[in-house]
This record gives C-alpha cells, structure tokens and sequence, in this order.
C-alpha cells in the first residue's frame, strides 16, 4: 500500500511539472533588422536587389522588384520599388508604390523617410513635414530614418 502511495505521489509530480511547462509561454527572439532589411519569415530575399540599388542600377534593381512584387504582397518590396522609381525621377509611380507600402505596414519608418523625400524632392514641404511628424512618433528617442529626413528637409531650406 504504501508503494502505491508514492508512485501516486510521483505520477502527481510528473503531471504537475508537465502541466507548468505547457503553461509556460516559449519566448522567441527575433533578429533585428536594419532600415530596409526583411520583416518577416515569408518575405522575400532582396540582397541581390539592394546590391543593384547600391550600384545606382535601378532599372536592373526595378526590373527584379517588379519580378518578386508579382508574387508577393510585401510593405519592404513595394517601398524599395518606390525608392527606385523615385531615383530614376518617376515621382508619380514611386508615390503610389510608398503608398502601398504604408498601406500594409503604417509604421513603416524607412518608407516614411524615403515618402518624406520624395516630398522634399518634389517641393512639397507640408507633406515632408507630415512624414517628418510621424517619424518622431514612431521613433521618440530617435532613429536613423529620423535623422536622414530631417537632414533633407534642413539642406532643402537652407538651398
């Protein structure tokens, strides 16, 4: 009798640790990324595209996006297809691809700055301000789409 009363106390235990560690929550930890790196597990590789883009080869960088973008609804693939287009001087299709971008991703902060430019570039300060505005809600102690904004907003007024 009394054997059966300790592996009753044991099977008690057993269920009881069993019990906690499906109680407990697993913590995963996400990798950071930088200004334009990928946010997610489904997202697309674009190292290839950041490399054409970092050789001022935009058509070749556009070409791959337009590419990956038929596939794939991505806030970073559309705000990398905005960067390009604007580099290339196409201000009204670079506006609607940021605009995509922040439509799948509002707090987006590299499509924020690059919206933000594109307004600086086009002369329209109000709405580089409003991106500006919402950096420094997004980033409160600072970031560096904060900084670089901000940086083309100031050489614009100073010009």
């Amino acid at each position: 009798m009394k054997q059966f009363l300790y592996s009753k106390h044991a099977l008690f235990g057993l269920l009881g640790a069993i019990a906690v560690l499906t109680v407990v929550p697993v913590v995963t930890v996400m990798p950071a990324y930088a200004v334009d790196d990928i946010e997610g597990d489904d997202a697309p590789d674009l190292t290839a595209v950041k490399a054409k883009i970092d050789a001022k080869d935009y058509q070749g960088a556009l070409a791959q996006l337009r590419d990956i973008a038929q596939d794939t609804q991505q806030a970073d693939v559309y705000n990398l297809l905005g960067f390009t287009l604007r580099k290339t001087g196409d201000y009204k299709t670079a506006l609607t691809y940021y605009n995509k971008a922040l439509e799948l991703k509002p707090d987006h902060k590299a499509a924020r700055e690059y919206l933000g430019e594109l307004y600086v570039e086009t002369g329209d300060m109000p709405k580089a301000n409003e991106q500006l505005a919402s950096l420094q809600k997004l980033c409160p102690a600072g970031c560096e789409e904060l900084e670089d904004l901000q940086k083309a907003i100031d050489t614009k007024v100073t010009k």
